[in-house]
């Protein structure tokens, strides 16, 4: 393994998305870890630059446009892109490792429905953690989030009482990853209608909505114990809000990977996603809930826009009691 003094100086890359760039954390734990001296920089798109900031681990947080030097030893490049490699090319670096994302597994096993991955299949965090292997150990931290005094603040706030806080992250970019408004609907009207409990919903500008149809969808006595704080609040404001959250339901998002940081429980929606691909919940207790035995699934590694079949049969087959029975028990449980 390489002596830390040979490393003075570290940039990781990654430029998106939200839970790909939560994913990397444990990684820059790792780092910290073995080079404890080094400069770590992480660069990353001007959006979520706010995820990364107040991470002990690194000295600083940049974008492309604002990177703090022009030389580094190591370069960790876990985006692996034509834009990341062209960054990297206009550097001076020691050395630079790269994420390997083997695109060909998830085309065979989209296209062809041909599982090269096995049963054994690994975690993005761990498919991050190969690129530092023989310069770091294996990553075994939980990802790290680090909202600001006042973010949580704010959802002291928000959330100050006694009472159970259900957090439902309704959203995805794509809508073969979400749970349909109408079945979140359903779920909430029988998980409020059993327990006390209060339920908030979380997402960006683009689940507005989404948010404001699902509050239509509830009866009114159900209604005025939930509330929509998509687009109302901002990524760190949310993250706060998962933090003093008892439980949270969540489609394949950013905002999942979030609450993983917080160690919560998640009861997580998977409609064209699969566990194979390597992002369910990384070190955080989940369980998840998806239609098997689907020919068709999945259709696709990041999600379509539409079913391609026309039944939307992955997600549809999550029957909204058996979601609920189980919310109402985790929830009940949390009161004990």
């Amino acid at each position: 393994m390489r002596s830390p003094a040979d490393i003075r100086s570290i940039l990781v890359v990654r430029l998106s998305s939200i839970g790909d760039i939560v994913l990397t954390t444990p990684v820059v734990q790792q780092l910290r870890h073995a080079f404890p001296d080094a400069r770590i920089e992480f660069c990353t798109k001007s959006p979520f630059v706010q995820l990364l900031a107040g991470n002990p681990a690194l000295t600083s947080v940049s974008t492309p446009e604002t990177l703090t030097a022009i030389s580094y030893d190591l370069a960790v490049d876990l985006q692996n892109s034509r834009r990341s490699r062209k960054l990297l090319r206009g550097l001076e670096i020691g050395e630079v490792r790269s994420y390997r994302k083997h695109n060909w597994k998830k085309l065979l096993l989209v296209r062809f429905k041909l599982n090269l991955y096995g049963h054994g299949f690994r975690s993005v965090v761990q498919r991050y953690g190969d690129a530092v292997e023989g310069l770091a150990g294996k990553p075994s931290a939980s990802c790290a989030i680090f909202p600001s005094r006042e973010d949580r603040d704010f959802a002291l706030g928000m959330l100050r009482g006694s009472v159970p806080v259900l957090a439902v992250c309704f959203g995805a970019n794509h809508l073969t990853k979400r749970y349909p408004e109408e079945r979140f609907a359903e779920v909430l009207t029988r998980v409020v209608s059993r327990t006390p409990v209060r339920v908030v919903l979380l997402g960006g500008k683009e689940d507005i909505a989404g948010g404001e149809r699902i509050m239509t969808l509830l009866p009114t006595e159900v209604r005025s114990r939930v509330r929509s704080m998509a687009g109302v609040t901002t990524l760190m404001q949310s993250a706060a809000l998962l933090e003093r959250s008892d439980l949270v339901l969540c489609n394949d998002t950013g905002l999942m990977h979030i609450a993983s940081a917080f160690g919560k429980k998640l009861l997580v929606l998977f409609g064209s996603s699969v566990k194979e691909f390597g992002f369910l919940p990384w070190n955080a207790p989940f369980e998840l809930f998806e239609t098997g035995g689907l020919a068709c699934r999945p259709c696709s590694h990041i999600g379509r826009d539409s079913c391609p079949k026309g039944h939307f049969a992955c997600m549809k087959g999550i029957e909204p009691d058996r979601v609920a029975s189980r919310v109402v028990e985790l929830l009940i449980q949390s009161r004990k």
